[in-house]
């Protein structure tokens, strides 16, 4: 039991799931599916960009229910994914919100903000009936009211680029995590470049996150590199997890320590 706990994990991750961004995903899912038991975490957003409302979209919905039942986790990936907010009152704020993203949502909102958002989000997955963990934000981007309502709801876990924090207290778990900026060539070469680099570095981690965008599944470069790498470290036995198991196996581990 002690070495079946130790293998390394691996968690495939899709983020900014929606109705407009399942054209991209859907031949890299059947190809992941092709490869046998893998699950993956999807980071569903309930309204993307205001224009993809689940409530529109009964077949989407259905999909993601038979996903759930084939093994794979939903998370709550913000409401909106997007920052529509007043414009930033400082040189870093308007950084952060217009030069290294457009759709940090939760990075500006007060608790109060915070609250009524993650609350509709819980309210739809238990509309839909889909099991509910964790939270993540929008470019992992979060205020400090975001954190306190976090605190205030029934949520398992939230993350960043490198780590999952365990809900209410954010108790931090290292989870080193690829992930690329896929909108133009060079950024993609640059990315498949510290990609490599951060993989070899992580060679022994117990767990990597393969964090994917839609706009990966949109250039055949990032496509193929995701899913090569993919097999890859499924070959070199790594085992493959949703988050939410992942967490739950460090709990299970704890409590053989203890």
């Amino acid at each position: 039991m002690v070495e079946l706990m130790n293998v390394p994990r691996l968690l495939l991750v899709l983020h900014d799931v929606a109705p407009q961004t399942w054209a991209d995903y859907q031949p890299f899912v059947e190809a992941v599916d092709a490869l046998g038991n893998v699950p993956m975490t999807w980071l569903v957003v309930p309204d993307f960009h205001r224009h993809n409302d689940l409530e529109a979209h009964p077949a989407f919905r259905h999909l993601l229910t038979q996903r759930v039942a084939r093994g794979d986790e939903l998370a709550l990936h913000g409401y909106f994914h997007c920052d529509d907010g007043p414009m930033a009152s400082n040189p870093r704020d308007w950084f952060m919100r217009r030069v290294y993203t457009h759709e940090g949502e939760f990075y500006t909102l007060s608790r109060h903000a915070a609250f009524a958002r993650l609350h509709a989000g819980i309210d739809m997955f238990q509309r839909y009936h889909w099991p509910l963990e964790g939270f993540v934000a929008p470019a992992w981007l979060m205020s400090d009211g975001t954190r306190e309502a976090l605190r205030e709801l029934p949520l398992g876990y939230t993350s960043d680029a490198q780590h999952l924090y365990r809900l209410p207290d954010f108790t931090s778990i290292d989870a080193p995590g690829l992930v690329w900026s896929a909108r133009s060539a060079w950024r993609r070469g640059l990315s498949k470049m510290l990609s490599d680099q951060r993989e070899r570095h992580w060679h022994q981690a117990p767990v990597i996150r393969l964090g994917v965008h839609p706009v990966d599944m949109r250039h055949p470069f990032s496509r193929t590199y995701w899913l090569q790498t993919l097999k890859r470290l499924l070959d070199e036995g790594r085992v493959p997890m949703t988050k939410a198991q992942w967490l739950a196996l460090q709990s299970d581990r704890i409590g053989h320590a203890a």
